[in-house]
């Protein structure tokens, strides 16, 4: 299931993370595993945030994307089932012959 995953980074932590070098590892082991189909990163709520859209092939992978942010970063994380426009034509086809 394509989802997109949002990770708010706590700011010291973050900030540590960067100082020691340990910040675009943490991203790599994750991207590594996942393969994200688009990644983006800006500012919410004044916390560094990555956008992240990939594949969650099993629920239970969940913690394996999760636990580097919450333990690295202190992330606050939300996954969100996502389509892209092929996916709600392809919706809208099914609802309109129901």
């Amino acid at each position: 299931m394509r989802v997109l995953l949002t990770v708010q980074m706590d700011t010291e932590k973050a900030n540590k993370a960067i100082t020691a070098n340990t910040l675009a590892a943490t991203m790599k082991s994750v991207f590594d595993r996942i393969k994200p189909e688009a990644a983006y990163f800006g500012a919410q709520d004044g916390q560094r945030t990555g956008y992240i859209v990939f594949d969650l092939k099993e629920p239970s992978d969940i913690p394996t994307v999760a636990e580097p942010f919450f333990q690295d970063l202190g992330a606050k994380i939300s996954f969100i089932p996502v389509m892209n426009y092929d996916d709600v034509q392809a919706g809208l086809q099914k609802f309109g012959a129901s």
